[in-house]
């Protein structure tokens, strides 16, 4: 029993991780956007540009209605982004052990 929550936990860190890149390839691909270095005219940057906002909106929609921008900058994906990683360092490893805990003893 102990292996398969060990299992479980090793997933939710790395679904974590993987929001956490998902949220800067999207910041990313949203400068180069402003920027004009790629165009959306590309079928690939379109359909790369979609999925990640598809991906990331539902995530940063809470938080966008809460923050405005702040100068014309939005900085919901870095709060995003310390939220994620706050879990992912200080609340599943204690969860974790909370976990291991009640199953060993």
């Amino acid at each position: 029993m102990a292996a398969l929550i060990e299992f479980v936990f090793v997933i939710l860190h790395y679904l974590l991780q993987a929001i956490i890149w998902v949220v800067i390839g999207n910041a990313i691909m949203s400068w180069l956007i402003a920027f004009d270095v790629i165009n959306l005219r590309n079928r690939f940057a379109y359909q790369l540009a979609h999925f990640l906002d598809a991906v990331t909106r539902p995530l940063l929609r809470p938080f966008r209605r809460i923050i405005p921008p702040l100068g014309g900058v939005d900085i919901t994906p870095v709060i995003l982004i310390i939220l994620v990683s706050a879990t992912d360092q200080v609340l599943l490893p204690a969860l974790a052990t909370a976990a291991a805990q009640s199953v060993g003893g």
